[in-house]
């Protein structure tokens, strides 16, 4: 199995994880409820580091992942989250597993 992944890590600004989360938990479920080629789109908090988010994405391909870039939900997310971010770290990965029960 392939795929497209992507890794975003969040260093948030202190006090700013509800507000993140609100946009981020809406952009997350629009994208795997909307898109087609979105197969997976986990959010989730680092234990004991209460301003950092790291969001699990897997896609059909990069052309597909390049068509959530350009969907309004994300638009909105990107742009309404960036002035509670202090840092995002973004990693990109090929899917070479995909190993299920």
């Amino acid at each position: 199995m392939t795929g497209f992944v992507v890794w975003v890590d969040f260093r948030l600004k202190p006090g700013a994880r509800d507000s993140f989360r609100k946009l981020v938990d809406a952009n997350a479920t629009a994208s795997a409820r909307n898109e087609a080629g979105c197969r997976r789109f986990d959010v989730t908090e680092a234990r004991d580091e209460p301003d950092r988010v790291v969001l699990y994405e897997i896609y059909e391909s990069e052309a597909a992942f390049d068509e959530h870039c350009r969907t309004a939900h994300f638009d909105e997310f990107n742009t309404q989250s960036a002035p509670l971010v202090d840092i995002k770290l973004v990693t990109i990965c090929d899917l070479v597993l995909e190993a299920t029960p």
